[in-house]
């Protein structure tokens, strides 16, 4: 198997310098043919999807031998996978690529068979890789596309309906199904940034990331917790995982948050955290983005663009959580035996090369998997640098496996993701939803505009937020794109804000309890209750939650993305800071010291209004936290002991 993984990442590799003359599509049904039969390989029968393994890991399960069952559905996934390839007759079918494509709309019993199967496989590995709700899910557009024109048609959901053969063909020979976006962005670009990834971990960068965190924060009773949110982010620029940054962010920063004072469930939070926060950080963000720029036709350095200012804002919103929790919980400094900063930064600080090396690549219009090629072959040279972490052959290998080993369950979600957006696509469901969700908001709001955009925003959130609680971001964001987009663009909302705003909503739904990934894997590092985790994870983060609205509610929030003119970025920016940051006086309870409840109070309203982005309302929650320091300002000079209570 891992032969075969190696392979797939270096015809991944071929596929930028020399793409294949035949096409993405006939690319793609390579792709899916040599990936899919691994996820049945690499993902046991039986199992839970999501299962720990012996180094705590969620994921692949080491040390476990596929059973017959497991090497039956890969070859019978290969075979049906390779068929519309195959250049020989099959009863009726068969005949090569170009004879496949020709009988699109007119598919003879052996096509229909074929993509049957195939769909069954897609959903069971699916299964295997994220647990049994995407596929159900799936399965549910399946049966609408199928009994739509069974409903009343008086129903704004209601079509004509589709038969099998339709239903097939929409999936195994159209551009929008199996083979469409979604699956085009992890064979293009999340293979080739996993590899990435790979390369760096093995050339020692994860470890200077962790050291130059650990020097830089100083020796404070606060240093632990900033620690980990830097290194938090420096690892996400090169994983773009949340739970695996959580895992080898938590593997070798617990022990120095336990010996600093934090509980179990606090210290793993403020790791889930940190984790999470590497699907946000640029310039490696998670596999939606790379969807973002191939739905919105922009290139990737647009999208890390709009990213930055979002990435800021979260992790101002960590960074305030760590010192009121370094505080609260009354946390110590931890002697650390390591080099100084300077030191650290001088000997390996050429590991930061291949990312500027990526950032400068992207500046100067080169494509993203080129340029992440570019990056690739920087940390594979630089890495002869440190004889211990040089690239040997047996590295290099074990750096392609690992690439392709990483980005199978992103594959399977990704293809299942397209018996979505093609059912959307035949039936025209997400026009159709965007009206209902509309008009109930313009019920509500009583036809006032702007009641009618933020309800609907308010709606769109919470559809994302729950939606996330059950399937990964990549699908949660594919879904709500297709499904709820259309409802802001029709209010006029620009797409690169719904974009950044489903987009966020999806990774944040990650810490929300009773399905936050990354707060599973921090209580397994930490050894703390898995909920508490959940729980200490969504506080920390909660500033951020609101971020996203203030992007879609008014005009103004395209200054967030780095939109617009100089002020309207500036003001935007500025706002969404102090909203951030009263946000999470909210959630800590803390201003200079200890707030008590009617403090707290009053910074919420200002965290609000300062996020709707208009000057009158900016103003009215600027007074509103003005107000809630003076007044916690007062009662604390009133009462000098509480300072120290």
């Amino acid at each position: 198997m891992g032969i075969v993984c190696a392979a797939v990442s270096v015809f991944a590799v071929v596929q930028v310098l020399d793409p294949l003359t035949r096409g993405i599509q006939f690319y793609l049904m390579i792709f899916l043919a040599a990936t899919l039969p691994l996820v049945f390989l690499a993902y046991r029968c039986g199992m839970p999807a999501r299962l720990r393994n012996r180094s705590g890991i969620v994921g692949l399960i080491d040390g476990e031998t596929p059973r017959p069952l497991d090497w039956t559905l890969a070859v019978l996934a290969l075979l049906v996978a390779a068929y519309p390839m195959l250049p020989f007759p099959i009863l009726g079918g068969g005949g090569g690529f170009d004879a496949f494509l020709d009988r699109q709309g007119l598919l003879v019993t052996a096509d229909v068979v074929a993509g049957g199967l195939l769909t069954l496989l897609v959903l069971e590995a699916c299964r295997r890789t994220t647990g049994w709700i995407l596929p159900a899910i799936c399965l549910v557009f399946i049966g609408y596309g199928y009994y739509g024109g069974l409903l009343p048609q008086g129903w704004e959901i209601a079509h004509r309906g589709l038969d099998f053969s339709q239903i097939v063909n929409a999936l195994y020979n159209d551009a929008s199904g199996f083979y469409g976006t979604p699956l085009a962005v992890a064979a293009s670009y999340i293979v080739l940034f996993t590899l990435y990834g790979v390369v760096l971990e093995y050339s020692g960068a994860g470890r200077f990331f962790v050291d130059l965190s650990l020097g830089l924060t100083g020796r404070s009773s606060g240093g632990p917790g900033r620690a980990v949110t830097m290194t938090g982010f420096l690892l996400g620029t090169v994983s773009g995982s949340g739970a695996a940054t959580t895992v080898t962010l938590g593997s070798v920063a617990w022990p120095v948050l336990r010996r600093a004072g934090y509980p179990r469930e606090a210290g793993g939070g403020l790791l889930a955290a940190a984790g999470i926060g590497a699907i946000l950080s640029p310039p490696t963000l998670g596999a939606a983005a790379f969807i973002i720029a191939e739905y919105l036709a922009v290139p990737y350095l647009q999208v890390l663009v709009w990213a930055v200012v979002p990435s800021l804002l979260y992790y101002l919103g960590v960074v305030l959580a760590v010192e009121i929790g370094a505080r609260r919980l009354r946390t110590t400094s931890v002697d650390v035996d390591l080099p100084a900063p300077g030191r650290t930064l001088l000997r390996y600080g050429y590991h930061l090369v291949s990312l500027v090396v990526m950032v400068a690549a992207l500046v100067m219009n080169v494509s993203a998997p080129r340029a992440v090629l570019l990056a690739t072959l920087t940390a594979f040279l630089l890495s002869f640098l440190d004889r211990r972490n040089a690239m040997t052959p047996v590295r290099i290998y074990q750096a392609l496996v690992g690439g392709a080993r990483a980005v199978l369950p992103v594959v399977a979600v990704c293809a299942a993701a397209g018996i979505i957006t093609a059912t959307v696509t035949k039936t025209g469901l997400g026009l159709q939803f965007a009206s209902l969700l509309v008009r109930g908001a313009e019920q509500l709001g009583a036809g006032n505009d702007v009641a009618v955009l933020l309800l609907t925003v308010v709606f769109a959130a919470l559809a994302v937020s729950l939606l996330g609680l059950a399937v990964p971001v990549t699908a949660s964001f594919i879904i709500s794109w297709v499904i709820i987009g259309p409802a802001l663009i029709e209010l006029g909302v620009g797409a690169p804000q719904v974009a950044m705003f489903i987009f966020y909503f999806a990774v944040l739904s990650e810490v929300t309890p009773p399905t936050a990934l990354a707060a599973v894997a921090a209580a397994a590092i930490t050894g703390g209750n898995a909920i508490g985790t959940m729980w200490q994870t969504l506080r920390v983060t909660l500033p951020a939650f609101l971020v996203p609205i203030a992007i879609v509610a008014t005009p103004a929030g395209q200054g967030v993305l780095l939109q617009g003119d100089p002020l309207t970025m500036l003001g935007a920016a500025g706002a969404c800071a102090l909203a951030v940051a009263a946000l999470a006086g909210v959630t800590g309870g803390w201003i200079v010291g200890p707030a008590n409840p009617a403090e707290r109070l009053l910074l919420l309203p200002a965290a609000l209004l300062l996020l709707y982005l208009h000057p009158f309302t900016a103003a009215i929650g600027i007074g509103f936290a003005v107000l809630a320091v003076a007044v916690h300002l007062v009662r604390r000079a009133r009462t000098p002991k509480e300072s120290t209570t």
